[in-house]
């Protein structure tokens, strides 16, 4: 078992979760709990797909395993019933809190200038953005 592999305890309470297979009867090489370890170890460290461990199968038995199941909605089926029993005990608390203090506008939020239009590619005919009032004219002496 790896580090980051389920415990017996989290796969009792992950198994019952599952989608029963297609052919219940027939003899599996590698157990699902491998290849779910094999998923959450990709998922975890981010590595390509080839790179999965050989303990937890065939990369590509890994993969069709996750994008099947990430294709027929297994995988938020399962989250939400996760979540669902969780919330029933009381062990989540749905507070949101945010924080804006590192909240950071797009530049154009900012008054940058439009791609495209420019002031030195503006023809000199163009009125400027600032009116000219009378009393910005500069006094006759």
């Amino acid at each position: 078992m790896g580090r980051g592999d389920l415990t017996n305890g989290q796969w009792a309470r992950l198994e019952p979760l599952l989608p029963q297979g297609i052919k219940p009867g027939r003899l599996q090489v590698w157990t699902r709990r491998q290849l779910i370890d094999g998923i959450r170890w990709r998922t975890r460290t981010g590595a390509p797909w080839r790179d999965v461990p050989e303990r937890y199968g065939p990369w590509d038995r890994v993969y069709d395993l996750f994008r099947r199941w990430q294709r027929d909605g297994t995988w938020a089926e399962i989250l939400t019933r996760l979540q669902a029993e969780a919330d029933v005990k009381g062990l989540i608390t749905w507070d949101v809190n945010v924080d804006s203090t590192v909240c950071r506008a797009h530049q154009h939020a900012a008054g940058a200038a439009k791609r495209g239009i420019s002031k030195r590619s503006r023809p000199a005919e163009w009125p400027s953005s600032r009116s000219t009032t009378d009393s910005d004219a500069p006094a006759a002496v």
